[in-house]
């Protein structure tokens, strides 16, 4: 018998009123005569967020305080009707089979969560490399048939699986690896989850070296408090090649050499060797990407650099500043429980609230 289950669209977003339409415009077309509902989330925003979803009969919105996007997620899985929950946010176009192609995994019965992949059509040589980066990811992690990392721009879980594991976490105020720490959490209770790499979206990706880096950063900052409540993660998960936790030390080892250089004065500059080193881990990208695209191969190397070095800095300020709620008391006191006692969202066309 074939998979249909209900299913619920969930769009968090926050001043989002110029960029929804075209994500709107795509699920409208492949819901249509689905058991499906798409909710939309307005995190406080101040634009006119409400007369654009006004212009969508088929949408609801559900309108809350500024609480960041992981309560804003919470809020929509709340609201729910559907068994299964799909996310994706207010800068995403899904391809016209994303839809479906979410939900094929959950036909088997073990699959509590799905996530799909990125997409750009952008030209420029940053977004282009971004588009690399992601692909290097998806490469990686088809490697293996169950997955531990599923983030929200793409991301699909069974309902009642989602708040038995807590929902997204409140304690991460922005959109950045609050979807690493559920993930892990479903992970440690040995749950299946599966890459689905024909269910795509498109994106808009960095398109300057000093944007990618911030991003970078931010996300190397925030990711510390998930492998602290998840410190088994820290090792070896199923999205970060190892190669990449290896280019970390790069700054530090260049660092070091030059100490080293200027004390001892050796025949082989040890800051050579460090770079020489550094540059051979880059090599396997770098040949992956020259043949579809030679400027992304090409400056690979610099990128990666620039990376390696945004990231240690996130993890070093993060360590110390990123987590303030562990130090008074239990991070995970901010999860949000779905109420018993909490009758969802009934499947009907659903005009916008008012605030």
């Amino acid at each position: 018998m074939e998979f249909k289950p209900s299913v619920t669209v969930i769009i968090p977003t926050y001043n989002g009123a110029h960029r929804i339409a075209r994500c709107l415009d795509q699920l409208c077309a492949q819901l249509a005569g689905r058991r499906a509902e798409i909710i939309v989330v307005d995190d406080g925003s101040y634009d006119n967020i409400a007369d654009v979803i006004c212009g969508y009969p088929s949408v609801r919105l559900v309108s809350q305080s500024n609480a960041g996007p992981a309560a804003a997620r919470n809020r929509g899985a709340r609201e729910a009707s559907g068994e299964i929950i799909l996310f994706t946010d207010d800068d995403c176009e899904p391809d016209q089979e994303w839809f479906d192609s979410m939900l094929e995994p959950f036909s088997d019965p073990e699959v509590v969560g799905v996530k799909g992949a990125y997409r750009t059509r952008q030209k420029r040589l940053m977004a282009r490399f971004v588009q690399a980066e992601y692909e290097d990811r998806y490469r990686y992690m088809a490697r293996t048939p169950d997955i531990d990392f599923i983030d929200t721009y793409s991301a699909a879980f069974r309902r009642d699986c989602f708040w038995e594991a807590g929902g997204y976490d409140t304690n991460f105020p922005v959109a950045c690896a609050e979807d690493v720490d559920l993930s892990y959490r479903m992970s440690a209770k040995g749950w299946k989850m599966r890459f689905q790499p024909k269910a795509l979206v498109y994106h808009q990706h960095p398109d300057s070296l000093i944007s990618y880096l911030k991003k970078k950063f931010k996300f190397a900052y925030w990711r510390v408090l998930a492998v602290r409540k998840n410190p088994g993660k820290a090792i070896k998960d199923s999205h970060t090649p190892q190669l990449m936790k290896m280019q970390l030390l790069f700054g530090p080892a260049v660092i070091a050499a030059l100490g080293f250089d200027l004390i001892a004065r050796p025949p082989i500059p040890a800051t050579l060797l460090a770079f020489s080193a550094f540059f051979l881990t880059t090599v396997p990208f770098a040949l992956r990407n020259i043949p579809n695209d030679p400027k992304v191969g090409v400056i690979s190397p610099l990128v990666l650099a620039g990376r390696s070095c945004a990231q240690l800095a996130g993890i070093v300020l993060g360590t110390f500043r990123a987590a303030p709620a562990q130090r008074g008391g239990n991070v995970r006191a901010r999860i949000e429980p779905r109420p018993a006692n909490e009758t969802p969202a009934i499947f009907a066309a659903n005009h916008p609230e008012g605030d």
